[in-house]
This record gives structure tokens, sequence and C-alpha cells, in this order.
């Protein structure tokens, strides 16, 4: 006999806000030759109940389906994720190799430490962007969130380890609540390179080697002419104390300056007099001091003036910028370097120095208008972060960078875009080919001593392909050399080595071919950095 259970004890309750209309049979329960009911008239006006949206999906739903009509779930990643084609990865690994490869001369070790953090850990960390960190549902107990940045899980990992001097770098993805706009770079999970440097060291040493790092990588990826802005939060600490800014709002008012990168100074003073609280004549006195930028000339005319001077978290960070600049004069980059005092990094967390590296154009041919992608770099000293976390309040300072990857991808991503360019997907070095039938048994034998000498090698997983059809596979995908085994080399114990792009054909004996491969390919050095396009 059916039982039926009342909703409410099933815990079926419909949302609050929703009628049920009258009881039909299920489907397959009706009558046979019973006539259907009659669908009741749709309420009008304010008292529609549910939308034709909601009971489509409700529908579905309650059949194991989707809700539009039967395709199955939109094909689509989330707003501000991406699908990564071959080609995609073949850039990325070409950028990947270039940083680590600057991490690695500098002598940095690699770690790595979850996605998810407790919400605790990251919360009141980023200033006015904790907004922006994604928070989740209570799991197990634990309110958890996913990571927003690399930095504030490196110090949670210091102090949670009891470590104190280390120099780490550090490839992950991090995770923003904010709205992307992927044209310029921007998403919602992406990846971030970072550099630190964890330690007591003598002043400014260190923080010299990462902007020298800044100044390597940009360098190397040729992204065209960049500047280095450089900046401390005590020097910005003492401007706001010296124009009458009361200390609870230097956070808040940072996170005002650091957007005269992206807006003109007269909406800045607005933002900071409408919505941040601030005098004009305290406005007024900031924009002073902000709008200058320059060299070692600034910073001494800085020392000499007759408010800073007597402030003394401003004169300390004008006394380290000094000495920075003639360590980046030593390292031969102050080229690239502008002190900017309108530099700010809205983050809660930076102590110091304070840097980030632009794009001044894109010099490009095949590009008409310039990629505006802002910053590519950034970062700055954090000595009380760590500390944050430490149960004894132990200091560990730190200093470190951080490399907009997804940002500079973009401009790489246009620009082989725009100029036409194949991009290499595999670091294949040879195809096995044959130029008669029945020779399967063959080149699965002789790509197998290929593989086994470690040479990277295909083959068409056809048992009589075309030999025209194996050569143009070689050429859509840009493999340099082809091995050839037929009938008559077999005989003579040879593979005849083929050059793609110049056809050049010679025969190689067999035992010797896997050395004439590396020697052939050698000064290409077939890495994905040297050999991404064809």
């Amino acid at each position: 006999m059916l039982r039926l259970r009342p909703l409410a004890a099933a815990g079926r309750l419909p949302p609050a806000g929703l009628r049920l209309g009258p009881l039909r049979p299920a489907a397959g329960l009706a009558r046979p030759g019973a006539a259907r009911p009659p669908r009741p008239a749709a309420p009008v006006g304010d008292r529609r109940l549910v939308s034709r949206q909601v009971r489509a999906v409700t529908a579905a739903a309650a059949e194991g389906g989707s809700g539009d009509g039967g395709r199955g779930p939109a094909l689509k990643t989330p707003k501000g994720t991406r699908d990564h084609l071959p080609a995609h990865m073949a850039l990325r690994d070409r950028l990947f190799a270039t940083v680590v490869a600057c991490f690695k001369r500098h002598g940095a070790a690699a770690i790595d430490t979850p996605a998810l953090e407790l919400r605790e850990t990251l919360m009141g960390k980023y200033g006015d962007n904790s907004k922006l960190i994604y928070e989740l549902q209570d799991q197990g107990g634990e309110l958890l969130a996913l990571r927003y940045d690399l930095t504030v899980p490196f110090a949670r990992y210091l102090a949670m380890n009891k470590i104190t001097n280390i120099k780490r770098y550090h490839i992950a993805k991090v995770y923003r609540r904010d709205n992307p706009a992927t044209t310029r770079g921007r998403y919602r999970e992406f990846y971030q390179c970072d550099f630190d440097i964890a330690g007591q060291f003598d002043p400014m040493i260190p923080d010299a080697e990462c902007l020298k790092i800044v100044h390597e990588i940009l360098s190397d990826l040729q992204l065209g002419d960049f500047l280095i802005k450089v900046n401390d939060r005590r020097i910005l600490n003492g401007v706001f104390a010296v124009c009458g800014v009361p200390e609870s709002k230097f956070i808040t008012t940072c996170s005002t300056v650091d957007k005269l990168d992206k807006m003109p100074w007269e909406d800045v003073r607005s933002e900071m007099v409408g919505e941040k609280g601030l005098s004009p004549e305290a406005a007024d006195r900031i924009g002073e001091y902000v709008q200058l930028h320059g060299g070692l000339d600034l910073i001494e005319q800085l020392l000499q003036d007759p408010k800073l001077s007597q402030n003394k978290p401003a004169k300390e960070g004008l006394g380290d910028m000094k000495l920075l600049f003639e360590y980046l004069t030593l390292f031969g980059i102050t080229g690239k370097i502008s002190f900017d005092l309108s530099l700010a990094r809205g983050l809660d967390y930076y102590t110091g120095v304070i840097f980030e590296a632009v794009l001044l154009q894109q010099e490009n041919d095949h590009v008409e208008e310039s990629v505006g992608v802002g910053s590519v770099a950034g970062g700055g000293r954090y000595d009380g972060l760590v500390g944050m976390f430490d149960p004894k309040g132990r200091k560990v300072p730190c200093v470190g960078v951080s490399i907009g990857i997804e940002r500079i991808f973009s401009i790489m991503e246009q620009r082989v875009k725009a100029s036409g360019e194949k991009v290499r997907t595999t670091e294949t070095q040879v195809l096995v080919a044959t130029p008669q039938k029945h020779l399967l048994g063959a080149r699965l034998k002789l790509i197998s001593e290929l593989w086994d000498a470690g040479i990277k090698a295909e083959m068409l997983y056809k048992k009589d392909p075309k030999l025209l059809k194996q050569l143009q596979y070689c050429e859509d995908t840009g493999i340099p050399l082809v091995a050839i085994i037929g009938e008559q080399e077999l005989t003579d114990g040879v593979v005849k080595l083929r050059v793609v792009t110049t056809r050049e054909e010679v025969n190689i004996p067999r035992e010797k071919l896997a050395d004439e491969i590396r020697r052939r390919l050698e000064p290409c050095s077939l890495s994905v950095q040297s050999c991404l396009t064809l």
C-alpha cells in the first residue's frame, strides 16, 4: 500500500513566500484513461508565485535534469576563470621557466602551502581588500577561506614552523572575489609567483636584491620599457601625520592614495574629503607631497623638509631610501627606478619599503595600441606580519616581491596572436615514420629504442600512414626531425634522418641515431623557452 508522508514531516516545506498548488497524481500513478486535471489559471500581477524560469528549473530538478530543455549544464567556466589550451600552456611554461630560473639564481628554495586557510588567518590583513576574500561555509567545524595571496600564508608558515631565516619562492593559484577584467589579465583564479627573504639582516640589502630580481625578470621577458616605483610606508605615514591626518585614518587614507595610478588627483582628493572624512586643507597638503617623484635628489630634498625632517618615521624611511638607492646604483639599475610618493600599495601588512613595476609602453610592430594591463610586479617589506601569528609575538623581518604572471601572460598571448606565429605545444624532437606498408612493427621497435635513450619521439597511430601525411604532421606541430625507416633502411641497418625545414636527408647507422639527434638539436636546445615558435 502506498503511504504518503506529510511534507512538513519529510522536511520538504516550500520556500517562504511560495504556496503549493492542488495535488496531482504523480507520473505513472494516474488511472488508465483518466483525464488530466486542468492547469490552474496562473495568478496575475503581484500574486504571481513562481516565474517561468523557476518552474522550469524545479520541474527539471524533479526529473533529474538541468532545467535547460535536456541539453545538459551550460558549458562554460565560472566568471573570472578560464581553461588554458596547449598553446597557452606552452607560453606559460616559458614564462614560469624564466621566473623560476631567476629565483633559483638568487638562491631561493621552493615551498608550498594549502589553497585553504583558516578564515581568521586571512581576515584583517588586507585592508579594504578583505571584502574580496572567498569565504567558505562551515567545513567540519572550521571556518575556512581560499587564500587571497601567498604572503599571509607564508607568514603563517614561518610562525607555525618556527622558521626565522629563509629565502623562498612559491608559485601557486590564489583566489579573489573581484570583478574580473579578463582582457587586462584580471581574474578571480590566477597564479602568483612570489620571492621572499625572511630574517634579520642589515638594512636595505635584501630589499635591493628584490628590486634587482624584478629588473632581471622584466628584462629577460623583453616586454618593453618598464619603470619600478619605490616608496616607504614610514614616509607616507610621516606625510599623513604632518598634513594633519589622524593616525586612525592612516590606513584608509593610504588606500585612497593608492588609486592615484588609476584616477586623477582631483578624484582622489574628492574621495579623501567626501568619503574618508579628511579636511580639505589636509587633503591639499597631502597632494603637495604625493605628486612628487624622482631619485636621490628628491630624497635629499625631503630630508631637508622642515616638517618631514621632524617626523621620526619619515626621517627613518628617507634614510633607508637613500641607502637603497646607493645599493641600486651599485647594481646598475637606477635608470629604471623612480622614488614616487604616490605609491601606497593598500595592503595593511606593509611596514617599510614598497615597490611596484609598471610597463611604460608596448614595443611591438604588430600591435597598434598598447595593452593596458597595469602593474606587472609589486611587493615590499612586512616586518610585523609573522608576529601576528606567533603565540609569543616574535617578529621575523620579511621583504618580498610578487610577479604579475597573469598580466604578463596576457601581453604575451596578445602579441603571439597579433603576429600570427605558431606556438609549439610539445617538445617532441623526432617523428618516427615509415614510407611503405606493413612496417608498424619496425616503427614500434625504433621508437621504443629512442624513448629508452631519452629522446622525445612520436609516431602516428595508424598501421600504414602515408609518408606525406607523416611529414605534414611534423610541419603542423613543429617537430624538427623525422626518422624514416623503410625496407631498404632495415636491410642496410640505417635510419634516414630528415630535417623538416630544409628537407635534407642523411642515412645514420641505427646505433648512432640517438646521438645524432642530440647533436643536431643541441644548438637550439629544444626547450619550451627557446623553441616556442617556428
